[in-house]
């Protein structure tokens, strides 16, 4: 079988938040870039994402990037990385600014965005658009943005393995092509935006997509991973029955507007378990909801939202997905269960999406930067992709000695290959 061949100067795998936005940075830049999606550009797992974008914008009274910060680090309970977590959470505003600019359209008045509270937030400092289909909005603006620069989109092209030299630096990507045909990417920088590992689970949040590729390509290429183990699990699943695979999300916004949980006699049982109760960080929560329907036999909790106002103009994309498995969360609790979410861990980069191996990078959920630790702050996932998807074209543009359009930092590569802690 003939091989076909193309020629770029990065290609980025992957079509979602941190993906799209380091392929437009390079490519306003002056590099030829070709994304690389395993579907269609829009099937990742940003465009699922509900709850918002956690980011201090500096108009909220009392609230603080320091306040961010430490919210963050109390949720990844001692285990992240405090560097990582004050530059990415610092670069977070001027990131959220330049996605606005390319089109991303918010909640409330452009002066003053409306905000929401999540679990673990000491603050209402999350942003949304479309009430809870926040990353659908982000994915719309950044394909938008995409194909007005005509970006080449490859869709249904599957990643297989990047190819090194003698030296051991990346020369390119192997793929498959949407007709199965193997196919060469020759470039000299590859950035994997592939996402996580949800569907190792038997349910999950993620989209079919999520198949931990992208690790398992940097693993081959002699890139290390760290921390695979913190998988976070959302506590707040829509339960319809036994079933496996991707399941409808109920985002924590719904609590941070009100709702709190119940077991199966009605009861309240967040109280005394943590002080945040029902906005406990999500692994408190998850496991608190483990335990009682270990303790009850029962197969799901509910989570009662019937005293919102507004819910199904608040929250559409839950109430649409409670209607369609005939439940009314305007008069009745939503069954609820917990299921596997997001990868905290993944492949070990440094704090400009570097990996070990020279022309690999790696931005957003198949990364580990140190950001999360051992559990995810709410909402910050979006951000954290936003940030690192400008800091790795700013890396690859360093690396070439070009010149970053976002003003994200620019340094130069390593002197020693990274190594998880």
């Amino acid at each position: 079988m003939n091989v076909w061949e193309a020629v770029a100067d990065l290609v980025v795998v992957g079509s979602g938040v941190a993906g799209l936005t380091a392929a437009l940075d390079a490519a306003g830049a002056g590099l030829r870039v070709v994304v690389v999606t395993k579907d269609s550009a829009d099937a990742g797992s940003t465009g699922w994402a509900q709850g918002g974008i956690a980011v201090v914008l500096g108009d909220i009274a009392g609230d603080s990037v320091a306040a961010h910060v430490e919210d963050t680090l109390v949720a990844g309970v001692g285990l992240c990385d405090p560097v990582a977590v004050r530059q990415i959470l610092a670069d977070g505003p001027a990131a959220v600014s330049r996605l606005r600019a390319r089109g991303a359209r918010f909640d409330g008045p452009a002066a003053r965005l409306d905000r929401t509270r999540e679990g673990g937030h000491s603050a209402f400092r999350v942003v949304h658009a479309g009430g809870d289909a926040t990353g659908a909005e982000v994915e719309r603006a950044l394909v938008a943005a995409a194909t007005d620069r005509r970006l080449p989109l490859l869709t249904g092209h599957v990643a297989v393995d990047a190819l090194r030299d003698a030296r051991g630096a990346v020369v390119g990507l192997a793929v498959l092509d949407d007709e199965g045909r193997p196919g060469v990417l020759r470039a000299p920088a590859v950035l994997l935006a592939t996402g996580g590992y949800g569907q190792l689970y038997a349910s999950t949040t993620n989209p079919a997509t999520a198949t931990g590729d992208g690790v398992a390509l940097a693993l081959r290429a002699g890139a290390s991973a760290a921390d695979l183990e913190f998988v976070q699990f959302h506590p707040t699943v829509l339960y319809t029955g036994p079933t496996v695979g991707r399941r409808p999300l109920v985002t924590e916004a719904v609590r941070g507007e009100g709702a709190v949980l119940l077991d199966r006699a009605g009861h309240r049982f967040m109280a005394g378990v943590h002080p945040l109760a029902d906005l406990a960080p999500r692994d408190v929560v998850s496991a608190a909801i483990t335990r009682t329907l270990a303790e009850t036999g029962a197969d799901c909790v509910h989570l009662d939202a019937t005293a919102l106002p507004g819910l199904p103009t608040r929250f559409p994309t839950v109430y649409a997905a409670c209607r369609e498995a005939g439940i009314d969360p305007t008069t009745e609790p939503i069954p609820v269960t917990p299921a596997a979410h997001y990868s905290c861990g993944g492949v070990v980069t440094d704090l400009h999406g570097r990996t070990g191996v020279r022309g690999l990078y790696a931005a957003g959920e198949v990364a580990r930067t140190g950001l999360h630790g051992a559990n995810r702050l709410a909402s910050n996932s979006l951000l954290e992709g936003l940030v690192m998807g400008e800091r790795a074209a700013a890396a690859v543009l360093a690396d070439r000695g070009a010149r970053s359009p976002s003003g994200a930092a620019v340094e130069p590569p390593p002197a020693v290959p990274i190594a998880p802690r």
